[in-house]
């Protein structure tokens, strides 16, 4: 009485949600889907149709999961039951999200959307005498009028009926079933498609333990009571297939959808609609025997097929869907978190309980102070930081020295220049002047030998600085990813003093090529020698003038 006093509020927050839920099955009625002679064709049609109508073609198996545990309904008993608000919130958030995710484009109104599936679910569930909405009825209905792949759609089902050890459990499977089979009774479909209890154990063999992977064969192969499922699916994926032949029928121009040859009659092809609703001609009659088509190929296609499979090249038969493993996935362990009391208090409180959100909060704050404090914790790095000052320190030495050594090369240089200019006022056949040519001589080579060991002394600096650099280079690299895999909060960056050090270690590192002896040391000493042999070439020139 009480369950009922709720959907009775519920539907009165509808407003007209009757008037829209009759809307829908009204429409449905005029597609003139009671032509289809196959009653297999016929549901799916239908429930393809309502699919459609609702959006819910849009919206897979996922979202749908998400939005039921938004709802709060994962950790609710399957047998549990629900009120009409609550499921009239949980399909609203769903049509809601998807109006978030669409294209502007592509535009859903998602308050007639959620009326019209409220109330159709609200019809199937009304469709068996003593039928009430519980969990399980929203999660079965929900899980086979949505989009998305049928593998997954069958996962999710099967995590629903198995056990913790990932074992199917017969009852939970007929209690889905019934609730499932509510959808063709809804259409009208109830005698083809109708629920009985001896179902559940006609699908599956007995004495048997069924896993995931053969509930996978056996439900996609499919049992009589689900063919509709599949082929509902496949009627989704064949929706803009276009056949470039005609019907032999009703001679329209190309087919969409659906193509279907007779076996014995040649070249005679019918349109889905034609097929479905027994039409036919000529000497074709509906007891000869139809090949369905859902794409089309062309001759040349179909003979290089034929062709590799004769060879072995492709594979006759493809696998229906890829093995999972048989184990269940691990829940995560929060005991270490909150203690069983905190689970057990919620286990015992009612889904539609009015402070269950404000005690949900309670305990997500509790998880969060918790992790917080694991978070604070740092490890310390002050031996690694010890290290890297000790290095940034060596690098800054050898710097300051490179500096005095050019200073060096450079005075050198000037003294050299300085000695090579002859005097403008002496005649070129002075003795003394030769003599005094003949000193300078020996001076510049005295200043090229002390050029020459100033330049051997600044590539080693130079070998020693680079291979410095390298090292902490490694070492902040380490250190950043050793950071980044044990902690998500303060990840360690590079000391900018030490970006610093070595983005000022060399500045002219790369200015020049490096050539012969001089590879591996600074441009500043490529070019101090590089002048100083125009020096020298200047000065044996001067000398061969006074010779003369």
């Amino acid at each position: 009485m009480e369950e009922g006093s709720q959907r009775e509020r519920g539907r009165g927050t509808l407003g007209t949600a009757g008037a829209e839920g009759r809307q829908i099955l009204i429409e449905l009625g005029e597609q003139n889907l009671d032509a289809i002679c196959l009653s297999t064709y016929r549901t799916a049609c239908k429930l393809r149709f309502i699919q459609k109508r609702c959006n819910l073609h849009l919206i897979d198996i996922y979202h749908v999961i998400e939005a039921v545990r938004d709802a709060g309904l994962n950790a609710v008993e399957l047998h549990a039951g629900i009120s009409v608000i609550r499921l009239e919130n949980l399909v609203s958030s769903l049509f809601n999200q998807l109006g978030k995710r669409l294209p502007t484009t592509h535009t859903i109104n998602p308050r007639e959307s959620t009326v019209l599936l409220v109330e159709l679910i609200l019809a199937a569930v009304d469709s068996d005498p003593e039928g009430r909405l519980t969990v399980l009825s929203v999660k079965a209905m929900l899980s086979m009028l949505c989009g998305g792949k049928l593998i997954d759609k069958l996962r999710y089902v099967f995590s629903q009926v198995s056990d913790s050890h990932g074992v199917l459990v017969q009852s939970k499977f007929d209690s889905f079933l019934r609730e499932a089979l509510k959808l063709p009774t809804a259409v009208h479909e109830g005698p083809s498609f109708g629920y009985t209890h001896t179902l559940a154990r006609s699908c599956f063999p007995q004495q048997k333990r069924v896993m995931l992977n053969m509930f996978l064969d056996i439900v996609s192969d499919p049992p009589p009571c689900l063919v509709w499922l599949p082929l509902m699916h496949r009627m989704a994926s064949v929706e803009h297939v276009y056949h470039p032949v005609s019907c032999s029928y009703c001679r329209s121009n190309g087919m969409t959808g659906f193509r279907y040859r007779c076996l014995r009659c040649r070249g005679y092809q019918l349109c889905q609609n034609c097929f479905w609703r027994g039409n036919a001609s000529g000497s074709h009659n509906n007891q000869h025997q139809m090949k369905e088509h859902s794409s089309w190929k062309s001759s040349a296609t179909k003979l290089g097929r034929a062709l590799s499979r004769t060879l072995g090249c492709v594979s006759s038969r493809e696998t229906s869907h890829p093995v999972y493993p048989e184990e269940p996935e691990r829940t995560l362990n929060l005991s270490n978190i909150v203690g069983e009391g905190s689970f057990a208090f919620f286990a015992f409180r009612s889904v539609d309980s009015p402070s269950r959100q404000d005690e949900e909060h309670k305990l997500i704050a509790r998880y969060t102070s918790r992790l917080a404090e694991t978070d604070g914790v740092i490890p310390n790095r002050s031996i690694n930081f010890d290290v890297n000052k000790q290095k940034r320190e060596l690098i800054a030495q050898l710097e300051s020295k490179n500096r005095e050594i050019l200073a060096e090369i450079k005075r050198l240089r000037a003294e050299h220049d300085a000695a090579c200019q002859p005097s403008p006022d002496k005649g070129s056949t002075n003795p003394t002047l030769l003599a005094e040519l003949r000193l300078l001589r020996q001076r510049k080579d005295e200043l090229e030998q002390r050029m020459s060991s100033l330049q051997e002394s600044r590539r080693e600096l130079m070998v020693q600085l680079e291979g410095l650099m390298k090292l902490l280079k490694d070492e902040e690299q380490r250190q950043a990813v050793q950071a980044a895999g044990s902690s998500h909060v303060s990840p360690s960056r590079p000391s900018p003093s030490a970006v610093r050090s070595v983005g000022a270690a060399s500045p002219h590192a790369h200015m020049f090529p490096p050539q012969d002896s001089l590879a591996g040391v600074g441009g500043d000493v490529q070019e101090a020698f590089a002048q100083g042999s125009d020096s020298n070439s200047r000065n044996m020139d001067l000398e061969c003038s006074y010779a003369t």
